[in-house]
């Protein structure tokens, strides 16, 4: 038996070696569960492929992704281009309540990733019907641009909707 235990004391154990060091001299630890698979995914949409040269073209297309709901809850779409213009994918970002909405530039920058986008813009509604965007508003306009830029992707615009009209931070000169 005293064998048997110095030769299993003499077999080396399983290392995980990284270049950097990080995991040198320690095993693995597993969890429950397994690590997911994660995939690119274009779902079709009855929505056509546009150009958007202005902010009126984009008014005009990102108006479809609301309803009656425009004056009711705040809600973010995320609209991506190629280097065209050219509408590539669209996203709903957030849905929140009557006052505001959650916005996370990490779930955009995974969508301009994933999507391979060379721009987007960005667009919400104020149910209020109040166009001017509040300091929030610009603070995340300016936090979502500076993160996408690292990805060389461009943030084209930000798109405030109401019932009666828009806002543009690239028209008024915030982009």
């Amino acid at each position: 038996m005293g064998n048997k235990t110095q030769t299993l004391e003499n077999k080396q154990k399983p290392v995980i070696k990284r270049i950097t060091g990080f995991f040198q001299n320690k095993t693995m630890k597993t969890y429950k569960g397994y690590t997911p698979e994660v995939t690119l995914k274009k779902n079709k949409s009855d929505f056509p492929k546009v150009q958007l040269k202005n902010s009126e073209d984009v008014v005009k297309f990102v108006r479809n992704f609301y309803h009656d709901d425009i004056s009711i809850y705040e809600s973010m779409f995320l609209v991506m281009l190629n280097r065209a213009h050219n509408t590539i994918a669209f996203a709903k970002i957030s849905q929140g309540g009557i006052v505001s909405t959650s916005v996370d530039i990490k779930i955009i920058a995974k969508y301009a990733i994933e999507s391979l986008s060379s721009g987007v813009i960005i667009c919400h509604n104020h149910p209020s019907g109040n166009l001017t965007p509040s300091n929030i508003d610009k603070e995340i306009t300016e936090r979502i641009k500076k993160t996408l830029s690292i990805f060389d992707c461009h943030l084209h615009d930000h798109i405030i909707l109401t019932e009666e009209g828009y806002y543009s931070f690239a028209d008024e000169g915030f982009l």
